[in-house]
């Protein structure tokens, strides 16, 4: 990470249920615990005044639940959010207002150091996107009155807020992230973190990261919703991440195999030949 420590706060009205997340995150050298909350107004308090760059939240509070919190917050005082709770009803919600991850108590130490790194990794992104909106800010007002000793002096009227992003869709898919149930775990997987996905009947199967994740879905509507720019149908059942593309290698009968940066191979059809080479080219 950064020589800044991520400022966390534990929110659960369950003393146990903090003390455990606290214990954790005390293993972690990047990341500082400022601070607790019992209740949904306290988090709200707390966080307005602390200001973290991740909290750890639980749905289920007295006072306030945590999706009342997000919306008291609104988007301007929004830290990074984990949702830890002993519920799965709510997994959607909790990706429909954006959250890192969605962890199931009771859960396994691998599964809440995976949502970290997710939070560290958006976290980061944040920091990243901070930096390169106040150097755009900076180069449009040299660009309108002048480097500093060039004679101007008007005063750039402040640069317009961004405007909101729209609302995600109200399913578990977007071009950005998928919601997916794995062995009674919730994932908010990334579309940069799939390597392929191949039909099994009613289902799509998503390979990622030497994972096998499953999500009831047509492969037409999930060719729809995904980034033609990262991804390409191959063969009726399969669709790849260009971004792991090794090559194409010969096959038979003038048809070629993908192969994967993993050693995955891949059948591609006849059809979609002249597609994946094209992105390829692009890619380059």
């Amino acid at each position: 990470m950064t020589s800044n420590k991520i400022r966390t706060l534990v929110i659960d009205d369950e003393p146990a249920a903090r003390r455990g997340v606290t214990m954790l995150l005390e293993r972690d050298p990047d990341i500082v615990v400022a601070g607790e909350a019992s209740s949904g107004k306290e988090a709200v308090r707390k966080i307005l005044a602390e200001k973290p760059d991740l909290i750890f939240l639980d749905v289920q509070m007295p006072e306030l639940n945590g999706f009342k919190v997000i919306e008291a917050l609104g988007g301007q005082h929004m830290p990074a959010v984990i949702f830890v709770t002993a519920y799965d009803q709510h997994a959607l919600q909790a990706f429909e207002v954006n959250a890192v991850d969605y962890l199931l108590k009771p859960f396994e130490d691998d599964r809440f150091w995976a949502a970290v790194r997710r939070a560290k990794a958006e976290i980061v992104r944040r920091q990243t996107d901070a930096l390169s909106n106040k150097l755009s800010h900076l180069l449009t007002y040299l660009q309108t009155n002048g480097a500093p000793g060039s004679g101007k002096d008007a005063v750039a009227s402040p640069a317009p807020a961004p405007a909101a992003p729209p609302a995600p869709p109200s399913d578990a898919i977007t071009r950005e992230r998928i919601l997916l149930k794995s062995g009674g775990e919730i994932y908010f997987l990334k579309a940069e973190e799939i390597d392929w996905i191949e039909a099994e009947g009613d289902y799509m199967k998503f390979h990622a990261g030497g994972r096998v994740h499953l999500l009831r879905e047509t492969m037409g509507n999930l060719e729809e919703r995904l980034d033609p720019k990262r991804f390409i149908r191959i063969h009726r059942s399969t669709i790849v991440n260009i971004d792991r593309v090794k090559k194409l290698s010969p096959s038979f009968a003038g048809e070629y195999a993908v192969i994967l940066h993993d050693g995955t191979k891949l059948r591609l059809s006849r059809g979609y030949h002249e597609r994946l080479q094209e992105l390829m080219r692009n890619a380059l």
